[in-house]
């Protein structure tokens, strides 16, 4: 994957998390302020909990720091899926919002 092609997912992506939160807070009780400074989105919870998302152009990847631990994403032409095989990102996000915020919140791409 060419950087150009990583930066267009990655955009994306983040695209995509920002445009779920505007759907999550307008649909639900949620209330997620989701601050955006260049390819870092931090998602701040009525908790004051936090899931932070950054792009890591070099790599490829894309991180998720979450209350259950750190993980690293990466396209594999279809999906961003954990480094690790342990799943796909939307999927993570959703479980881990859930979890952080209390309420059931579904993402996705």
């Amino acid at each position: 994957m060419t950087d150009i092609e990583f930066l267009d997912l990655a955009e994306a992506l983040l695209k995509a998390v920002e445009l779920n939160c505007d759907r999550i807070n307008d649909s639900t009780d949620a209330d997620i302020d989701n601050q955006r400074v260049g390819g870092m989105i931090t998602l701040t919870f009525a908790n004051r909990s936090q899931i932070i998302l950054n792009l890591q152009k070099p790599l490829h990847e894309v991180w998720m720091a979450a209350r259950a631990g750190g993980f690293h994403y990466q396209h594999d032409g279809v999906a961003w899926m954990d480094t690790k095989g342990q799943g796909e990102f939307f999927a993570h996000l959703s479980r881990y919002a859930s979890e952080q915020s209390g309420l059931l919140l579904a993402f996705s791409s």
